[in-house]
């Protein structure tokens, strides 16, 4: 499948003027692919400086995705985001983490407990935090010292508390991963990173 075919003109539109605003840069095309479609779906150019991909993120994205393993994300916006790309494409199992928690365990929030419960199930999926920094804590105190790492996590939960501490945590850890600093990310912008990995593999 071509990448023409899953990018609507109008997008393909906001791109060439993001690429216009943008000017030059220091990503590499895969880099840049996700940090365009981040720009994209927020209209905030602040991403360009903030995104980070460890060494060898996005081909470990890319490869997960073609071999189909699961993608869990932390809540429904991240999964109903990226529901239509995957379904066009290679028609991985999608998992929204805090549905499979009725009721949170002590001291934990259901979507902690949810993506803990994930973990358990399919330690090598693909996870997309974007919401639940408490979710990305836990999951990062499993790996520590987890026999298997996922595939990829994208952390990008947004807000005050737990933000920041829980991004650093992953940078911590030897998955790979991609994520934002500070304080900024989202659901919105967990699944942008999905979408454009999905359309790199799918090209």
């Amino acid at each position: 499948m071509s990448m023409s075919s899953l990018i609507h003109p109008i997008t393909e539109q906001s791109f060439t003027i993001i690429d216009r605003e943008i000017g030059e840069h220091n990503f590499n095309c895969a880099e840049y692919a996700i940090v365009r479609r981040v720009i994209h779906t927020t209209a905030d150019f602040e991403f360009q400086h903030l995104m980070r991909f460890s060494p060898g993120a996005i081909e470990a994205g890319m490869t997960a995705l073609r071999h189909r393993v699961p993608i869990i994300a932390d809540v429904g916006m991240v999964k109903q985001g990226v529901a239509g790309l995957v379904a066009q494409t290679f028609g991985n199992q999608l998992i929204n983490a805090v549905e499979l928690a009725p009721k949170a365990l002590s001291g934990k929030t259901r979507t902690e407990t949810g993506l803990l419960q994930c973990y358990k199930e399919f330690p090598e999926a693909i996870y997309a935090i974007g919401n639940a920094p408490t979710a990305l804590l836990a999951l990062c105190h499993e790996l520590i010292t987890a026999s298997v790492l996922p595939a990829l996590v994208i952390g990008v939960p947004v807000g005050f508390v737990s933000v920041i501490e829980s991004k650093a945590a992953l940078a911590s850890t030897p998955v790979h991963q991609i994520c934002v600093e500070g304080r900024k990310g989202g659901s919105p912008v967990a699944a942008a990173i999905l979408n454009a990995l999905i359309v790199l593999a799918s090209e």
